[in-house]
């Protein structure tokens, strides 16, 4: 079996809007699990309360993912700072 060679460079990553994309997202996960609370004891009598506890653990990972992207921008905006180059 020969081994598979790539015919071109792979594209430059693509970089946007990080720390607003995490934070909508962490934002969507706590009203998700705000919406669901009421309902708790439905999701009790089903045996579906881990659909409850995803949110709000997604909702607390978003809040670590809010910290990390923006330590990560902030320290990409110094480096391009550094090199006198435009970070964006």
């Amino acid at each position: 079996m020969a081994k598979w060679t790539p015919k071109h460079e792979a594209p430059e990553p693509l970089e946007g809007p990080v720390v607003a994309t995490i934070t909508g997202g962490t934002i969507i996960w706590f009203v998700l699990f705000l919406v669901q609370v009421p309902f708790y004891g439905w999701f009790a009598d089903r045996d579906l309360t881990w659909w409850v506890w995803t949110c709000l653990a997604g909702a607390g990972l978003g809040l670590l993912g809010i910290w990390y992207v923006r330590k990560r921008d902030a320290a990409l905006k110094r480096a391009a700072a550094e090199r006198g180059t435009d970070p964006a």
